[in-house]
C-alpha cells in the first residue's frame, strides 16, 4: 500500500499540472489549435508543420492523454493491493470515473467548436461544467491518497458543530470557483487596456453578459473565503490536527484574495491566472 500510495501523491502532482496547462491552453486561445478534430490533430495522428497554437494544443492532449492513463493504473492498481470494501477502492474507482468525464468534457469543447473566440453561453457553461468536474476529480484523486497512506473511512456526524455551515461554505466554494472559471473567460475574450476600461465594461449595459459578470465573482469570492474560514474554525473545535488544517486552509484563503487582487489590478496576465487557479485547486 505504501508504493501505492506513492504513485497515487504523484498522480495528483501530475494532474495538477495538466490542469494548469489546460488553463495556458485557454487564456492564450489555443483551443482551436488542432480544429474541429478530436482526437485527431487537424485530421492527423501527429499534426504536420503545426502553428504554436497547434503545439500548444496538442501538447496539452498529449498530457491529458497520460493523466487518463495515470489514474486508469491508480484504479487496477487500487483494485490488486487492497481488500473488497476498502475505501481506497471507491476513491480510485471515482476518480477514474471524473476522469473520463474530464476527457469527454474536453472532447465536447473541440467538436462543438465551443472554444477561441466563441463567445457564446454554451461556452461558458461548457467551461463552467469543466472546471467543476476538474474540482471534483482532484477530490476524488486527494481522498484516494489520503485512504492510501491509512486513513480512515469518513464519517460525517450531523451533530458536530459547525458541520452543516462547512457544506454549505464548500457548497458556494464551488460556485465561486465556477463564477471564476467563467470571469476568466471573458477576460480572455474581451482584455481591457486599462483597469479604468475594464471597470467602466463591467458596468455598462451595454456589455456582453461575460463582462458584466465580472464584478460577481471577486464579491462572492470575499464573502464565500470568511464564510469558509469561520466554518473550518468551528468545525476544528480544540483538536490539534483539526486547528491546524483550519490555520493552513485561512492561509491559503488569505493568499487566494491577494492574489485575486492583484489579478485583478494587473488585468489578468496568464501567469498569474495560472497561479489563481492552482491556489484554487489547492484549496
Amino acid at each position: 500500500m505504501a508504493r501505492l500510495a506513492r504513485y497515487a501523491w504523484a498522480v495528483l502532482g501530475y494532474n495538477l499540472a495538466v490542469i494548469a496547462w489546460g488553463a495556458y491552453v485557454r487564456a492564450t486561445g489555443s483551443g482551436a489549435g488542432c480544429g474541429a478534430h478530436w482526437p485527431l490533430c487537424n485530421g492527423d495522428i501527429v499534426p504536420r508543420a503545426p502553428a504554436v497554437q497547434t503545439l500548444i494544443e496538442y501538447s496539452h492532449r498529449l498530457t491529458s492523454g497520460v493523466a487518463l492513463l495515470s489514474v486508469v493504473v491508480l484504479f487496477f492498481w487500487a483494485r490488486r493491493v487492497s481488500r473488497p470494501g476498502h475505501p481506497v477502492r471507491m476513491g480510485a474507482t471515482v476518480s477514474l470515473a471524473f476522469m473520463v468525464t474530464e476527457a469527454l468534457l474536453g472532447a465536447g469543447l473541440v467538436l462543438f467548436q465551443l472554444v477561441a473566440d466563441d463567445a457564446s453561453a454554451a461556452r461558458a457553461f461548457a467551461v463552467a461544467a469543466h472546471l467543476l468536474n476538474t474540482f471534483l476529480l482532484l477530490a476524488a484523486i486527494t481522498l484516494t491518497v489520503f485512504w492510501a497512506n491509512g486513513g480512515g473511512a469518513l464519517r460525517l456526524d450531523s451533530r458536530r458543530p459547525g458541520l452543516r455551515r462547512l457544506i454549505s461554505a464548500g457548497i458556494a466554494l464551488l460556485i465561486v470557483s465556477v463564477m471564476g472559471a467563467i470571469t476568466a473567460l471573458g477576460d480572455t475574450l474581451f482584455p481591457a487596456a486599462t483597469l479604468g476600461e475594464g471597470l467602466r465594461a463591467d458596468l455598462s449595459a451595454t456589455s456582453h453578459v461575460l463582462v458584466r459578470l465580472r464584478t460577481i465573482h471577486p464579491v462572492l469570492a470575499v464573502v464565500t473565503a470568511l464564510h469558509l474560514m469561520g466554518s473550518v474554525w468551528q468545525v476544528a473545535g480544540n483538536r490539534l490536527a483539526g486547528r491546524a488544517l483550519a490555520r493552513t486552509l485561512t492561509w491559503l484563503l488569505a493568499v487566494q484574495l491577494v492574489a485575486g487582487f492583484v489579478n485583478v489590478m494587473l488585468l489578468a496576465p496568464v501567469w498569474l491566472q495560472l497561479v489563481h487557479l492552482l491556489l484554487a485547486d489547492a484549496a
